[in-house]
């Protein structure tokens, strides 16, 4: 016999199988605990004016029924989806991902989830695509960890009616950007090497492109002139060990070389590896400094003297900025620089006479 010829469910019969089969909703909350759903609501919206015994009855049947709010639902009624949106470079760098994860866990505990977008490229193009994708999501505000330098204007004119922070300086306004003091990281790093004694300090910078390498670049460049020291020619990586290895080549061939800032500690690795190749020694015959004190400098071989950032710190301070455009958008927000320390290790010494 084929299931055509069993007796149909009844009416009732069939509500209470479909309430069996679904996830439990807001009026079910609000029947178990015996108040409206709009109470249930306010309850869940923790809403100020609703009495600590109603409350409790709430959220009691919350947990007992496990019910998880609809986020799609809230949106509809507060018109925000506590969904922010992050557009970063797509790379494995660890400044990156340590960043990323400061902007997670601020946004976790906040209540707020993070959809990643990464740019294709550092064009405007690319970084254009990105944010209209994070935009038609319905994100409440966005987050931009791109080193952008040109085409600003045109980001500005795309993100004018949504909440944004940017975390590399690249554009924005004053008020909308956070970020690691460049400028200060820099200095300390320049003048730790010029009281060792070294008669000036070479620089491997980073990629043009990227708005940190032109800051710690210029930064570079003024403590030097300001002090009256010979500034030399710039060389160039794009941050990875492998183009420091290829500088560190270079500069190991200059006996004059005794002091060299890397603009990052991975290329640092790099630069040092050449060095010791080449037979000369660190720090004896040449001190070198890094920025950022990623996990592994400690372990390099001299222990690296770098620059700390704090990665994690930068990433919350962006939410914490962020979600507070979006809550008062009329308030008055001023973003905190994040301080860089300097963290003397073993490759630095004074220069040997």
């Amino acid at each position: 016999m084929t299931d055509f010829w069993k007796p149909r469910l009844t009416l009732e019969e069939n509500m209470a199988k479909t309430r069996a089969n679904r996830a439990p909703a807001m009026l079910d909350v609000a029947r178990v605990s015996g108040v409206s759903a709009q109470t249930v609501s306010r309850v869940l919206s923790n809403h100020p004016n609703v009495q600590e015994g109603t409350r409790d009855r709430v959220l009691q049947a919350v947990e007992q029924l496990g019910y998880r709010r609809n986020n799609t639902a809230r949106a509809l009624v507060t018109g925000l989806s506590h969904t922010i949106g992050l557009v970063s470079l797509a790379t494995n760098y660890y400044s990156r991902s340590s960043l990323a994860l400061g902007i997670e866990l601020e946004a976790r505990e906040s209540g707020y989830a993070v959809n990643s977008v990464t740019a294709s490229s550092l064009s405007v193009e690319g970084l254009t695509e990105a944010v209209n994708r994070l935009i038609l999501q319905g994100v409440d505000g966005l987050i931009i960890a791109t080193p952008l330098l040109g085409g600003a204007s045109r980001i500005r004119e795309l993100i004018a009616r949504i909440p944004t922070v940017t975390i590399d300086g690249s554009f924005g306004t004053a008020d909308e950007s956070v970020g690691v003091d460049q400028d200060t990281a820099v200095v300390l790093a320049t003048r730790h090497l010029l009281d060792l004694g070294h008669r000036t300090v070479w620089h491997l910078a980073g990629p043009q492109e990227w708005s940190d390498a032109s800051a710690r670049l210029s930064s570079w460049r003024r403590v030097l002139q300001e002090d009256n020291r010979e500034v030399p020619p710039v060389l160039y990586g794009d941050w990875s060990p492998a183009s420091g290895y290829h500088n560190g080549l270079l500069l190991g061939r200059m006996p004059e070389v005794t002091a060299i800032l890397v603009a990052s500690d991975e290329m640092a690795f790099g630069v040092m590896s050449a060095l010791t190749e080449m037979g000369r020694r660190i720090p004896e015959d040449v001190s070198v400094v890094g920025i950022d004190d990623i996990d592994l400098s400690a372990y390099a071989t001299p222990p690296l003297t770098t620059v700390r950032q704090p990665f994690q710190d930068t990433g919350r301070r962006a939410v914490f900025h962020l979600l507070q455009q979006i809550t008062d958008p009329e308030g008055l927000h001023v973003p905190r620089t994040e301080q860089p320390t300097l963290i003397i290790r073993g490759s630095t010494a004074p220069p040997q006479s």
